[in-house]
């Protein structure tokens, strides 16, 4: 019960928003989360103490019309051993817009001083998608930063649902608990980004790797109130 309320809590200033000047809806295939979790190969991606100047530069080269924050790209680069490559591949383009996504530390009160919180922002502008992340995690773990892009990535259009939220939160859950275990020494830290990593994990290993308790937790809480069960862009994609 403690632990539930402690997600809640953080779950309310973590809550998504996407500001939209177009009506457009999303489909994508979702991936099964629960039968992909185990078995990816995994191929060991640079950390912050082995990365070389080589490395960085071809890096940089693959998401320049991403990102140059360092931590982000090998946040996306960790994303390509786990289920959250499908979102890494949102990012590059394989999105609503067909166009990269930005992504960027931000101090989220420029945007509005109800984002301050916030732990990412998505933004939606013309056609062209955005992902601000929260200023406060410019020093989080890489595979923090890749767990909470993999849910991010997902939101698309101005459309949300239950659905669509327990998806992305259980998506972020499945890409944490493999790269904590395939980087111990980055899932030790006690960040604040890492310690909703692993609620979000205890949440979906406890109802064995499904959303059970994850949608349980989505539902009740009362940041998604107002929500509709089901929105058509994430519909649509089934």
């Amino acid at each position: 019960m403690i632990l539930k309320k402690e997600i809640i809590s953080l779950l309310l200033v973590s809550v998504f928003a996407v500001i939209s000047d177009s009506a457009d809806a999303f489909t994508f295939k979702k991936p099964e989360i629960q039968k992909e979790i185990h078995g990816i190969k995994k191929d060991k991606s640079l950390d912050l103490e082995t990365v070389s100047d080589e490395e960085i530069s071809l890096l940089s080269e693959e998401y320049k019309e991403v990102t140059k924050e360092l931590r982000i790209l090998l946040a996306l680069n960790a994303m390509k051993e786990s289920v959250g490559n499908f979102s890494r591949l949102a990012i590059l383009g394989n999105n609503l817009s067909l166009k990269p996504i930005k992504i960027e530390f931000k101090n989220l009160s420029e945007m509005g001083q109800a984002y301050a919180d916030f732990d990412a922002l998505g933004w939606k502008k013309k056609n062209k998608l955005y992902i601000y992340i929260n200023q406060k995690h410019q020093d989080a773990p890489p595979i923090a930063l890749a767990a909470l892009l993999a849910h991010e990535a997902l939101h698309q259009d101005e459309f949300n649902s239950i659905n669509e939220e327990t998806y992305a939160w259980t998506m972020e859950a499945a890409v944490w608990t493999q790269l904590s275990e395939d980087y111990p020494k980055q899932a030790q830290s006690n960040h604040p980004l890492v310690i909703r990593e692993d609620m979000l994990k205890k949440l979906f290993i406890k109802g064995n790797y499904t959303d059970k308790y994850i949608r349980k937790t989505v539902s009740s809480n009362p940041g998604y109130s107002n929500l509709p069960s089901r929105s058509p862009g994430f519909e649509d994609s089934l």
